[in-house]
C-alpha cells in the first residue's frame, strides 16, 4: 500500500493543472497517495487531489486570512485524509501546520520544505504591513524548523539556512523543474543585444535595483534592450522605467512556458538581481538555452553561477555594479557566447525526470514515517 502524503503551502493552483504541474503530480501519484492543500488560483476545473482555500476579497486580506485559518484547515485535512506525512513549504507554514496537528490529535509526521530564506517571506515580499510582521514571522519560522520531524532543502544555500537554526536537513534535492521545453538545441545569440528578466515584481527579486541599473547602463549600450516579464506589487517601478526608456525597455506581465524559452532565445543574457533566492529555476532554464547569467551574489544563485565561467556575479543591491556587468555582457558578443556555452554544457546535473523527483519525495516520506 502506498504511503499517504499531504502537501501544504501558499501556492496558488489553477484547475485543471497546467501540463507541467500535471507531470509532477501524475508522477507523485505513482509513488504516493497525494493530497494537496493550497490556494485557489482560478480556473473552472476540479481535481479530487486538491483542497484549495478560496480567494478572499479584498485581495489585501487574502494572505492574512490564509495564514490565520491554516491550522484549522490543516487539522481538518489531517482528520479526513490521515496522511503518513505532511510536506509543508515554508518555515512559518510548518509552525502553523504543527499547531494544526495538535488540534487534530493525529500522529502524522511533519516535514518542513525549505525553498529559500524564511526571513524573506515577510521582509521582501508584499505590503508594508507584512514587513511589520517580520519579528513574529522569524519566531514562527525557527519554531517550525526546529520542531518539524524532518526538513527537506533544495540547495547548498538552503541547507546552510537550516543549519543556522541548529537543524540538519533530512534530504536535499532540487524542486521539480519541467525543463523539456528548454532542451532543444540553443539558438544563436540575437543580432541586437538584449537582457531578459523573468520573475515576480517584488522586493526579493530586486526589480527596483534592476531599474536603477538599467538607467545607468542603457546610455552606454544604446543598441541594447531590456525585456521584463513579470507582475507584482512593484509594477509601478517597471511602468516608470518603460516611460523613461521606451525605446530600450519592454514589459510583459506573463508568458507561457514555451514563450519563456523563446524569450531566452531572443536574449543575450538573463539578469537575476535578487536580494534573496533559494536556487533560481530560471537560471537553469537560461543555461538550457545557452544563455549566461548576470546575477547577484546572494542565496542559491552562486550554487549555480560561477563568476566568469557561466555568468557574472555582483553584490546584491548594487545598481552600479549590476549596470557594469550588463554593459560588459551586452557589448561583448564573444564573451556572451563563451559564457552561454559554458552554462549549457554544465546543465546536466539539474536534468531529472518527474519520476526521479517523485521517487525522492517517496524516499523522504518513507524516511520520516519510519523514524
Amino acid at each position: 500500500m502506498k504511503r499517504k502524503l499531504l502537501m501544504v503551502g501558499r501556492m496558488r493552483y489553477s484547475l485543471p493543472l497546467s501540463p507541467s504541474l500535471a507531470q509532477k503530480f501524475d508522477a507523485l501519484d505513482e509513488e504516493l497517495d497525494v493530497r494537496v492543500f493550497g490556494s485557489a488560483g482560478g480556473g473552472n476545473g476540479s481535481d479530487p487531489r486538491f483542497a484549495l482555500a478560496p480567494a478572499v476579497r479584498p485581495r489585501r486580506l487574502d494572505g492574512a486570512a490564509f495564514y490565520a485559518l491554516l491550522p484549522f484547515r490543516v487539522a481538518r485535512e489531517l482528520r479526513r485524509f490521515r496522511p503518513d506525512a505532511v510536506l509543508v513549504q515554508g518555515g512559518q507554514e510548518t509552525a502553523l501546520t504543527l499547531v494544526g496537528r495538535a488540534l487534530a490529535r493525529v500522529p502524522t509526521r511533519v516535514v518542513a520544505d525549505v525553498h529559500g530564506d524564511p526571513a524573506a517571506a515577510t521582509r521582501l515580499y508584499g505590503s508594508a504591513l507584512r514587513k511589520a510582521l517580520s519579528p513574529l514571522g522569524d519566531v514562527l519560522a525557527r519554531a517550525g524548523l526546529r520542531r518539524a520531524d524532518g526538513v527537506r532543502t533544495i540547495s547548498d544555500y538552503t541547507s546552510g539556512v537550516v543549519r543556522e537554526v541548529g537543524v540538519e536537513p533530512t534530504a536535499t534535492f532540487a524542486a521539480f523543474m519541467d525543463l523539456e521545453p528548454f532542451l532543444a538545441p540553443p539558438a544563436p545569440l540575437p543580432e541586437r543585444p538584449c537582457a531578459l528578466f523573468v520573475g515576480v515584481l517584488e522586493r526579493y527579486k530586486a526589480v527596483d535595483v534592476l531599474a536603477d541599473a538599467w538607467r545607468l547602463a542603457a546610455p552606454r549600450v544604446p543598441e541594447a534592450t531590456l525585456e521584463i516579464v513579470g507582475r507584482g506589487t512593484l509594477r509601478r517601478v517597471v511602468e516608470r522605467l518603460v516611460e523613461d526608456l521606451p525605446e530600450q525597455t519592454r514589459w510583459r506581465e506573463s508568458l507561457p512556458t514555451a514563450d519563456i524559452a523563446q524569450a531566452l532565445d531572443e536574449a543575450t543574457v538573463l539578469v537575476l538581481p535578487s536580494r534573496s533566492e533559494g536556487l533560481g529555476r530560471v537560471v537553469v532554464e537560461a543555461f538550457c538555452r545557452g544563455r549566461g547569467v548576470v546575477g547577484s551574489r546572494v542565496g542559491g544563485i552562486p550554487d549555480l553561477v560561477s563568476e566568469g565561467e557561466n555568468g557574472l556575479l555582483v553584490p546584491s543591491g548594487d545598481a552600479s555594479a549590476l549596470a557594469d556587468a550588463l554593459v560588459r555582457m551586452l557589448s561583448d558578443r564573444a564573451l556572451a557566447e563563451r559564457i552561454g556555452a559554458a552554462g549549457r554544457s554544465g546543465v546536466e546535473p539539474w536534468l531529472s525526470t518527474p519520476q526521479e523527483y517523485a521517487r525522492r519525495v517517496r524516499d523522504l516520506v518513507e524516511s520520516v514515517s519510519s523514524s
